[in-house]
C-alpha cells in the first residue's frame, strides 16, 4: 500500500502544470483537525489528497474554500493536496503533526528483581495521541511506584521524541511492587515481583535423632530480613575421617535440612551462593 501511494503521488505531481489554477494551504495541521484549502478560478475540479496511509479523490468547486475533513488527516506525516481542472493542476504540501497526548504504552523490565538493587528496574513510556500517532512534542509523564509496604513514590518526567523513561532502585522489602505511568487521562500499570537478596548471617545447628545426625539452618533471610525463597540451594560440607562430602539441599518452608553420617570427629560448614555461615564441630554417632 505505501508503494502504491508513493507511485500515485509521483504520477499526479508529474501531471501538474503551472497555469491558472492555484492551490494554497497551511504549512502544518494538527491530526484530526478539519481545515480549508483555498483556490482561485471557478467551476468544478478534482481534488486528490495523498497522505502517508491513504489516498482520496473527490469533486470540489474552485474559487471558494475546499474543506478537508478531520477524518482525512488522522495519520501524522507529509500530505500532498492536488487540484486539477481541465488540463491545469496545482498542488500544496502540508504536514500533519500528532494531536494532544491521550494514550501511552508502558514497558517495565525486569518482571522479577532482587530487593535493594540500585537502578535495577527500567520503566519506559511511549506517548501517543488518540489516533495512535507518536507525540513528538514534550509531554509530562508521571511515574508512580507503589511498594507492598510503605508510601507510594511519584516522579514527573517530560517525554523526548515521544518517549519518557526512568530507572529505579528496588525496594528493601520483598513482595509485589506496582509501577504505573500516566499522561493526561491515560494510565498503564505493571507489577514487578521483588524477591529476597542473597542469604545473610547464615547459621546452622545439629541434633541427634535415633542415632542419626541432622543438620539444619536457622530461617534463611537476607540482610534486610526478607525470607530467602524456597527452592534456593544451601550446601552443607562435612569433613571427617572419610574425607570431604558436600550435600546440597533446597530451602523448604524457610529452612534447609539434611542428614549427615559422620565418622569420628567432623567439621560441618554451610554456604549459599557466595555466602558462608558458621561451622559446627561434632563427634561420631552416639
Amino acid at each position: 500500500m505505501p508503494r502504491l501511494i508513493t507511485f500515485l503521488s509521483l504520477a499526479l505531481l508529474l501531471a501538474i502544470r503551472a497555469h491558472g489554477v492555484e492551490l494554497r494551504g497551511p504549512a502544518q495541521v494538527k491530526a484530526g483537525s478539519a481545515f480549508s484549502l483555498s483556490s482561485n478560478g471557478s467551476g468544478e475540479a478534482t481534488l486528490y489528497l495523498v497522505g502517508p496511509a491513504s489516498v482520496s479523490k473527490r469533486k470540489v468547486q474552485l474559487g471558494s474554500g475546499i474543506p478537508v475533513e478531520a477524518g482525512e488527516i488522522e495519520h501524522a506525516g507529509r500530505y500532498v493536496a492536488i487540484v486539477c481542472s481541465g488540463g491545469d493542476c496545482s498542488s500544496a504540501n502540508f504536514y500533519v503533526f500528532a494531536s494532544d497526548a491521550s494514550k501511552l504504552s508502558l514497558l517495565v523490565h525486569p518482571s522479577r528483581v532482587r530487593v535493594a538493587t540500585p537502578n535495577a528496574i527500567s520503566a519506559v513510556a511511549f506517548v501517543f495521541d488518540k489516533f495512535h500517532n507518536l507525540v513528538l512534542t514534550p509531554s509530562d509523564v508521571e511515574f508512580r511506584v507503589t511498594p507492598q509496604q510503605g508510601p507510594a513514590l511519584t516522579h514527573s518526567q517530560p517525554s523526548s521524541n515521544g518517549v519518557a523513561w526512568v530507572r529505579m532502585t528496588s525496594a528493601t522489602k520483598e513482595g509485589p511492587t506496582k509501577i504505573g505511568a500516566a499522561v493526561a487521562d491515560a494510565s498503564e500499570l505493571r507489577v514487578v515481583r521483588q524477591v529476597a537478596s542473597d542469604a545473610c548471617n547464615l547459621r546452622i545447628k545439629s541434633e541427634w535423632v535415633s542415632g542419626k545426625l541432622f543438620v539444619q539452618t536457622d530461617p534463611v533471610r537476607d540482610c534486610g530480613g526478607n525470607n530467602v525463597p524456597d527452592g534456593t540451594v544451601v550446601s552443607f560440607t562435612k569433613t571427617d575421617e572419610a574425607g570431604k562430602t558436600t550435600v546440597d539441599a533446597p530451602i523448604k518452608r524457610g529452612i534447609a535440612r539434611v542428614e549427615m553420617p559422620v565418622s569420628g570427629e567432623a567439621r560441618i560448614d554451610v554456604a549459599s551462593g557466595v555466602v558462608t555461615g558458621n561451622e559446627l564441630n561434632v563427634a561420631g554417632a552416639r
